[in-house]
């Protein structure tokens, strides 16, 4: 029997590492995970190749086929899919059904389907909030799966390369963060850029090292807005 056909924003590959791990922990070789899917969790085309395919990540599972594999290998789908990304794989990854997120977010079935599919959450601020706590979602990831990362990107870039302070407003509308912690962080990313070219254009040597440190801060601006959140809020901000 031929697998059904893929459809748009299917979980990446599992973990590949952890799910050959677990499957050897288990004692198993990837035709007895194959037979399982097929005899427990009704995946009459699964193979041995399939699931070889699906460890080295060279095919992705569908989540019914993710949720089995994890089901087969006693282990949570969150296991397999690594650092979840999209807002669907943060729904398998903490094992709910598409059911329950729409009901505890407040929308119908069919137009939550729709918005995992496109891969563009569309909720007002009443279900945003609702969707953080129904999937336990930190902050960063919270920001990322309801397409707030290129804004905040953006705004990082203007703050860092200009006045870190007309800033602070317009990031604290995207990231809910105490205004201390907000304007500390930003000041500490201006003044780690502003450095790092002042450095460039200094008269010692290793400014091509500075150069390429102030473009790294810019082209990952987000990675570092959230580890230095984290300090800011170690540091009592």
């Amino acid at each position: 029997m031929r697998r059904p056909p893929a459809l748009p924003n299917q979980p990446g590959p599992p973990n590949a590492p952890a799910a050959r791990r677990l499957r050897a922990a288990l004692g198993m070789g990837p035709e007895h995970v194959a037979y399982d899917l097929r005899a427990s969790y009704g995946l009459p085309y699964v193979t041995p190749d399939l699931v070889i395919a699906w460890e080295r990540g060279t095919a992705n599972p569908s989540s019914p086929e993710l949720t089995a594999l994890a089901g087969v290998l006693w282990c949570s789908p969150a296991e397999l899919i690594g650092r979840p990304r999209t807002l669907r794989e943060h729904r398998i990854s903490r094992g709910l059904a598409p059911e329950d997120v729409a009901r505890g977010v407040g929308l119908e079935l069919l137009a939550y389907l729709r918005m995992e599919e496109d891969g563009e959450w569309r909720g007002t601020e009443r279900q945003t909030t609702a969707l953080a706590g129904v999937l336990d979602l930190g902050l960063p990831d919270f920001v990322t799966i309801t397409g707030r990362e290129a804004k905040l990107a953006d705004l990082l870039r203007s703050a860092v390369t200009t006045r870190w302070q007309a800033y602070v407003r317009p990031v604290g509308k995207i990231v809910p963060l105490d205004r201390s912690v907000l304007e500390a962080t930003l000041q500490q990313l201006h003044q780690d850029y502003q450095g790092q070219m002042v450095a460039t254009l200094s008269w010692g040597g290793g400014s091509g090292d500075a150069g390429d440190h102030g473009r790294d801060l810019l082209d990952r601006i987000v990675e570092h807005f959230w580890t230095t959140v984290d300090r800011s809020r170690a540091s009592g901000y």
